[in-house]
């Protein structure tokens, strides 16, 4: 898999220490004042409730506080102690673990979901490994992924990517798991404007507190308040300048 950023400066080298390390400076401070929202806030929530419909036994991999799945009978697990806590206490089942080392058995779930987390792992192929690992023939993953290592802003390296995926190199990479996309749609509510990216990450460096309460009792609510339906297409065909996509997959031949 070729490294997001040559296309904009290599980042050095990361570790699973590293990743750790980061989630627990940013994602810690982050889920520590933040508020649980709802998984039927999200515009994903009908697509979830229709494969939902069909699954018996649900894994979310490092939703933080902002899980797609039910919290109830779905196994959750994430680096973040603040998160779990919070996902425990509204009745969620939690595990401490990171997606390449899950503490699950083969073939444990009919359907499992990872957000925005491939792109932040250093070795995507045993992540994915895992999930096909813990899937059961016929199961079903909802995961999204950034596109275009060209597209590679100061964004992508403040929020912890190690990569973008070229939409051949995403396939691909799920192919040789045996996972087969069905279904795809844009997704992410990344802000357009790159003045307030600068902005945003400004405060974050240089006002973490007062940055981590605008984003938690402001513009979270107000994005997930405008988020679009989601236009879920056979395939996968993303269109030109398309930033993130999200992917229906099938464990198992199509």
């Amino acid at each position: 898999m070729t490294h997001a950023s040559l296309s904009s400066g290599t980042p050095a080298p990361r570790t699973d220490a590293d990743l750790i390390g980061s989630n627990r400076r940013f994602y810690d401070a982050l889920w520590s004042e933040a508020k649980l929202f709802a998984p039927q806030r999200f515009n994903t929530w009908p697509l979830v409730a229709e494969l939902v419909g069909r699954s018996t036994r649900r894994l979310e991999i490092a939703p933080g506080l902002r899980p797609r799945l039910p919290l109830t009978d779905t196994q959750f697990a994430d680096l973040s102690r603040p998160a779990l806590a919070e996902l425990a206490r509204h009745g969620a089942r939690v595990a401490n673990a990171m997606i390449g080392a899950l503490p699950f058995r083969d073939g444990s779930f009919d359907f499992v979901c990872a957000f925005d987390i491939l792109e932040h792992v250093v070795d995507d192929d045993g992540a994915l490994a895992e999930l096909a690992r813990v899937a059961e023939p016929g199961a079903s993953l909802l995961i999204s992924v950034p596109l275009h290592p060209a597209a590679w802003t100061a964004f992508d390296d403040f929020v912890g990517h190690y990569r973008r995926y070229e939409p051949e190199a995403i396939r691909a990479l799920l192919a040789r798991h045996d996972f087969h996309i069905e279904r795809s749609a844009v997704y992410g509510m990344q802000p357009k404007s790159s003045k307030l990216l600068d902005l945003g990450q400004w405060f974050l460096t240089h006002q973490r507190a007062r940055a981590m309460w605008w984003y938690n009792r402001v513009f979270m609510p107000l994005g997930v308040r405008f988020q679009k339906p989601l236009r879920l297409e056979p395939g996968f065909s993303p269109a030109p300048g398309v930033d993130e996509i999200l992917l229906v997959c099938r464990k198992g031949d199509l």
